[in-house]
């Protein structure tokens, strides 16, 4: 991210030229991350019980309701507030497991139920986006775009991982091939990154301040989210493990998934797809603390 901010900033043109580059290489890692959300798992989520009931009630209950006092405080910027809903609303598929794992949360657990919050998240976050921006989101956003977005960068990537997934399930090379795609996860993370930010750089014209402004939003929604996902765990019942894993799911979010979403959107609104990236940023910082500081919070009894 600085490397792409660093050559945005000094070779403008440069970075712009790289845009032709962004859809290829998102398409690869949503693929790759796709990988890691277990089809298979799917029907065995629905049968999680209170787990599965905690997940979606943090996911789609609370985070919209902590989500709508951040939303009065955002600048008036149309782009700005989009670029915010779009991350926030949407629940993280991928690092979280990895990180829950890290702080003694119930990582195989939180695997299973990968599939459904995915599915969830993308029927419901039109209806958030509605709820929120109203008659402005019909205003700004044509809806061709958007869904050309979503079949191209998501559906497909996702339908060619589970399909990998069912070839890796019955064959030897299926599983060479899917191993082989697994590792390139983080350098395509990192390319993805720096092409993204070295690309919108040039478009923020002056707007840095404004991106900026939404840094404190995303630190009090990764201080405030623990505290909500704990109240959620007990009023359930949970036990110690999956109580850090519901707590891990509130807090990170799914800011690679929506990007192609936000890039999708107009040009005089493309400061909303920094504005994503930058919660990537700020959520990983929140990450390595969440590590310490959630089995303090939820202490093993």
């Amino acid at each position: 991210m600085v490397l792409g901010a660093l050559l945005g900033r000094a070779a403008p043109a440069v970075g712009s030229g790289l845009e032709p580059l962004i859809n290829p290489v998102l398409g690869a890692l949503l693929y790759v991350t796709f990988l890691q959300v277990p089809a298979a798992e799917l029907a065995r989520s629905l049968r999680a019980g209170r787990f599965l009931a905690a997940v979606l009630v943090v996911n789609f209950v609370v985070v919209p309701l902590v989500v709508a006092v951040l939303f009065a405080f955002l600048p008036a910027d149309l782009a700005v507030r989009l670029g915010v809903l779009l991350v926030l609303l949407t629940p993280c598929v991928d690092y979280v497991i990895v990180f829950s794992g890290l702080a003694g949360g119930s990582s195989r657990r939180l695997l299973a139920a990968t599939p459904l919050l995915l599915l969830a998240q993308m029927l419901l976050l039109p209806v958030f986006l509605l709820v929120f921006l109203g008659r402005e989101l019909s205003d700004v956003v044509a809806v061709g775009p958007f869904l050309e977005a979503f079949l191209v960068l998501i559906v497909i990537p996702l339908a060619l991982a589970w399909a990998t997934q069912a070839w890796a399930a019955r064959r030897l090379a299926g599983r060479k091939v899917a191993e082989a795609a697994s590792t390139a996860m983080v350098p395509l993370m990192a390319m993805t990154l720096l092409t993204v930010v070295a690309s919108q750089v040039p478009a923020l014209d002056g707007r840095v301040a404004d991106v900026a402004l939404v840094v404190p939003h995303y630190v009090v929604f990764l201080v405030v989210m623990p505290f909500a996902g704990m109240a959620v765990a007990r009023l359930l019942r949970l036990d110690t493990s999956d109580g850090r894993a519901v707590v891990f799911t509130g807090a990170t979010r799914n800011s690679l998934v929506v990007l192609p979403l936000a890039l999708a959107l107009p040009d005089h609104l493309a400061v909303a797809a920094v504005v994503v990236v930058a919660q990537t940023l700020v959520e990983v910082v929140g990450m390595v603390i969440y590590v310490r500081a959630v089995p303090r919070l939820l202490p093993t009894r």
